[in-house]
């Protein structure tokens, strides 16, 4: 089977969206043509990747130049399917699935879909198929006037941990928060406020933040209270993300939903790779997070808003160690159950289905 994909957000960039792109064509079992922005390169995969240039590497001119090249590319070698990961590539992958007469999956996460809700409407209301990444997506959707259903629920995956030899938790109990520092709803204001309150029952915690971006200055300003027990260690490779997801007890990102109307998490990769580790997570009852996390059983879901009950779940794992261990487990088996191949093989199901279904 040939498939089409079309996507502004593959690697090198990095994100959750490309990360989950490049996983499930690394995946999917069928013949993967990918479109999508930036100068050519040499590809680290095996994957048949075309890279469009355009003027700009962001905005209206990034996007009509992915349609451009998605289209010569969808007319030049006909695919069986068109798989669309992001609602910026849904102009073309309807006009291929019209010239073509060929399926149209489409690929929603959250923020994109109240980020731009014209075109969100426009997509999710024309693709044979929409692929949600959580409950909380498929609402999205369906306030967005989708056909419940054509909207099908297909959890991300996880990478299997690496783990570097010989490394044991932390002597000094860990609680660890990985994000770019770029989005308010990830939770770091709370956490600030949290950790105070987690230092009085837990007087050695340190909290460690990994990320950089532009709200760094202000959430260090706002720890500044607290700086015997918080630790900004900015962007870091993957090599020394896991060392201290290794190291780390507690992973703690309580996502809110932003004001505005406008989405939070979609779901939430970082909670697998913390449960991949053996950490049990400390998230907000909201979102997608409640997909990503299991509560009471890979982690304590909390009024993300409410640093008070935010400070209780984590000071509540680290005096527990039984209760952190159980959890974590749980968290490590789940992460293994969701792995990339499942979902490709969830993806590749619906494809060929809907596909073979096209052709009769």
């Amino acid at each position: 089977m040939r498939i089409l994909v079309l996507t502004p957000d593959f690697p090198p960039a990095r994100g959750g969206i490309q990360h989950l792109a490049l996983r499930l064509t690394e995946h999917l079992a069928a013949d993967i043509r990918v479109v999508t922005l930036g100068a050519a390169l040499d590809d680290d995969t095996a994957l048949n990747v075309r890279r469009v240039r355009s003027l700009r590497p962001s905005g209206l001119a990034a996007v009509a130049a992915l349609n451009v090249g998605g289209l010569r590319e969808g007319l030049s070698h006909p695919p069986d399917a068109i798989l669309s990961l992001h609602i910026f590539a849904a102009p073309v992958a309807m006009a291929l699935a019209r010239l073509l007469g060929r399926p149209w999956f489409q690929y929603a996460y959250a923020m994109e879909l109240t980020q731009k809700p014209g075109l969100a409407r426009f997509a999710l209301g024309r693709a044979d198929a929409i692929i949600a990444i959580s409950e909380y997506t498929r609402s999205l959707a369906l306030d967005l006037g989708a056909d419940g259903d054509r909207v099908h629920i297909i959890l991300p995956g996880v990478d299997e941990a690496a783990h570097a030899p010989g490394v044991e938790r932390a002597e000094r109990p860990t609680v660890l928060t990985i994000s770019r520092l770029a989005e308010r709803y990830k939770g770091h204001d709370t956490m600030t406020r949290a950790i105070p309150l987690v230092a009085a029952t837990v007087p050695d915690v340190e909290w460690v933040v990994i990320g950089d971006g532009p709200l760094r200055g202000s959430l260090e300003v706002l720890a500044g209270a607290s700086s015997n027990h918080v630790r900004f260690i900015g962007s870091v490779d993957d090599k020394q993300r896991d060392w201290w997801l290794d190291r780390a007890h507690v992973f703690a990102m309580p996502s809110r939903l932003p004001g505005g109307g406008f989405a939070g998490e979609g779901f939430g990769i970082v909670y697998l790779e913390a449960g991949m580790h053996g950490l049990p997570c400390v998230a907000g009852d909201v979102g997608g997070s409640v997909d990503a996390v299991i509560d009471c059983e890979t982690g304590l879901l909390v009024d993300p808003t409410d640093h008070v009950a935010v400070a209780d779940a984590i000071a509540t794992l680290l005096r527990d160690p039984e209760m952190r261990v159980r959890l974590g487990e749980a968290g490590r088996a789940r992460a293994e159950r969701l792995s990339w191949a499942r979902m490709a093989a969830e993806v590749d199901t619906l494809i060929e289905r809907m596909v073979v279904s096209s052709r009769q």
